[in-house]
């Protein structure tokens, strides 16, 4: 069956259906994973919008249980340039096709993908519509693409943390020696994993429940989760999390990183095509490691927001730079500090080397930081996943809890040296 994109600006793209029939609309993005397809398909924080994937072959280890990171596909739609229909690995159990069928998403594959990459990176993210009902550019159906670009150009997403949190608290890892309360903002079914993997317990509480409701389960840690939509349509939920800072330890990751922004006075920003994807690089300043991370987000810290530089502890700067980009002190090697209206000294631990966006914040003054990108994720190599050993550092009272060295963290319970001299051994 023929399926087509329609994009705001008018451009048609036709191709061949993949998944469900029908007309569908959203926010259009493009993910430059390789591998991952299943856990962005089910990433709540892919709510409302319309994924391209720019890897040109997509499905071709096919689908599991053991992989979705939620209930159910949250995206609007899918766009890929080829849907394995023959998939081979031990673990498949379903092709894509099948998958998006059973989640009644609609997705077209066939198109150039590269070309509609290009055409996002030039003007930004924009609404679009995949259907398989007619032809957009057919000049006979001239009235109803009028009709269908009217509601594209009319899309916004909305109310999606209310759509994809939690109804009611659920706990994990009953026996767990750490309490950790994780707010569902839209949370990944692997950041729960990890912290049992850790020997947490985990009570997810729903992204709207109250500041006392969170500290009457008197928890070692809070953390805050990934979520979709605009941070600033939120207000209830940062403000919460304000009355929650400097009372108990503090992590955010991604959309919860925005809500510790937020909570601080800062301002944010919609990036032009946003940083969705399992290869972003990210230098950490305070441990002057960089890591490949996985992303997903189309806003960003304007860190400037947070307040004044201190010189003293900024290398004797008194002023932002103009520009905007912070990778000006990944070349000096600083980790800057801002002294904020609300809580404090604040320091900048991250920034993406791609953009020079700040892409983590440490507060100085309470026991709180976060970072914008998802340290569960596996985009290859375990770079980010320190992170949640930094969480606990931070929650037994060490103060320098985010210098780490990257490169044994992530090899951390593997025995290659003992191995390798048993081996010599036997020889």
């Amino acid at each position: 069956m023929n399926a087509y994109l329609l994009l705001a600006n008018g451009m048609v793209f036709a191709g061949q259906s993949v998944g469900a029939e029908g007309v569908t609309v959203g926010e259009v993005v493009f993910a430059t994973g390789m591998v991952g397809f299943q856990e962005t398909l089910t990433d709540p924080s892919y709510y409302g919008q319309i994924i391209t994937q720019t890897y040109p072959l997509i499905g071709n280890y096919g689908m599991n249980k053991d992989d979705m990171e939620s209930d159910r596909i949250w995206a609007k739609g899918y766009i890929v340039r080829e849907a394995c229909k023959t998939p081979s690995n031990w673990r498949c159990e379903e092709t894509l096709d099948s998958f998006l069928k059973k989640n009644n998403t609609i997705g077209i594959e066939g198109i150039d993908t590269r070309h509609l990459t290009r055409i996002i990176r030039e003007s930004g993210v924009m609404n679009g519509a995949i259907l398989t009902t007619f032809d957009p550019a057919d000049p006979a159906n001239a009235e109803k693409t009028e009709a269908l670009l009217a509601d594209i150009r009319a899309y916004a997403v909305t109310d999606a943390v209310k759509s994809v949190t939690c109804a009611k608290p659920e706990v994990y890892n009953e026996k767990g020696e750490t309490h950790i309360v994780l707010m569902h903002y839209g949370c990944k079914r692997n950041i729960v994993r990890c912290l049992v993997k850790r020997g947490c317990k985990v009570t997810v509480m729903p992204a709207f429940a109250t500041a006392e409701e969170v500290a009457a389960l008197a928890p070692d840690g809070i953390m805050l989760s990934n979520g979709p939509g605009d941070p600033d349509a939120v207000v209830e939920t940062y403000e919460q999390v304000q009355q929650l800072i400097g009372k108990v330890p503090v992590f955010g990751i991604c959309l919860g990183h925005q809500m510790i922004s937020l909570a601080c006075g800062a301002q944010m920003e919609k990036l032009k095509f946003g940083h969705r994807g399992g290869n972003q690089p990210v230098m950490n300043l305070v441990s002057r490691r960089v890591e490949i991370t996985a992303q997903n987000h189309g806003f960003g810290l304007l860190f400037p927001s947070l307040g004044k530089l201190i010189p003293e502890l900024s290398g004797g700067e008194t002023e932002h730079a103009a520009d905007g980009d912070l990778r000006a002190w990944v070349r000096r090697g600083i980790a800057p500090v801002v002294m904020n209206e609300r809580f404090g000294r604040i320091r900048l631990t991250h920034v993406n080397l791609n953009d020079g966006t700040a892409e983590g914040i440490q507060l100085l003054d309470a026991p709180c930081f976060s970072v914008q990108y998802h340290p569960e994720a596996s985009p290859g190599p375990t770079d980010a996943h320190y992170l949640f050993t930094a969480f606990t550092r931070l929650m037994d009272g060490e103060e320098n809890y985010l210098d780490i060295d990257t490169a044994k963290d992530r090899l951390a319970g593997w025995n290659f040296a003992e191995s390798e001299n048993a081996a010599t051994e036997e020889n």
